[in-house]
């Protein structure tokens, strides 16, 4: 296996519309519709192909719920108490405030709209 294999995320959602007005402000990005399977409605995180790092997506799909699933998605942040602090306006929760994880940097643990846990990570 070579280093840093994880290529791809989504993240599964209940209503897209709400999942989109969470994940756009918070992270102040646009995400993009996916135009693939007419039976899977998927928005993208900006991505760049021709760079490493993981692209991923939002994904609504019959039989696939949100919440609850033991995967965990991390999210970098110049600094994550910045995103932290902008969660619950757009109706998610902090799960954990920013806390240092040592020569690692610092994390914070937040719960989207649709119930998912998602991490921020930063450096500072």
């Amino acid at each position: 296996m070579i280093n840093n294999p994880v290529i791809w995320f989504e993240i599964f959602v209940q209503d897209m519309q709400r999942a989109k007005a969470f994940y756009e402000p918070v992270f102040q990005v646009k995400l993009e519709r996916l135009e693939n399977n007419p039976d899977i409605e998927m928005w993208a995180f900006p991505m760049a192909m021709d760079r490493a790092g993981v692209g991923g997506t939002l994904v609504k799909m019959d039989g696939a719920v949100s919440g609850g699933n033991s995967t965990r998605v991390y999210f970098s942040c110049k600094d994550c108490s910045v995103e932290a602090a902008s969660v619950t306006q757009y109706g998610g929760k902090v799960y954990r405030e920013k806390m240092s994880i040592g020569k690692y940097g610092f994390m914070a643990i937040i719960v989207d709209t649709e119930g998912n846990m998602i991490g921020l990570h930063s450096m500072e």
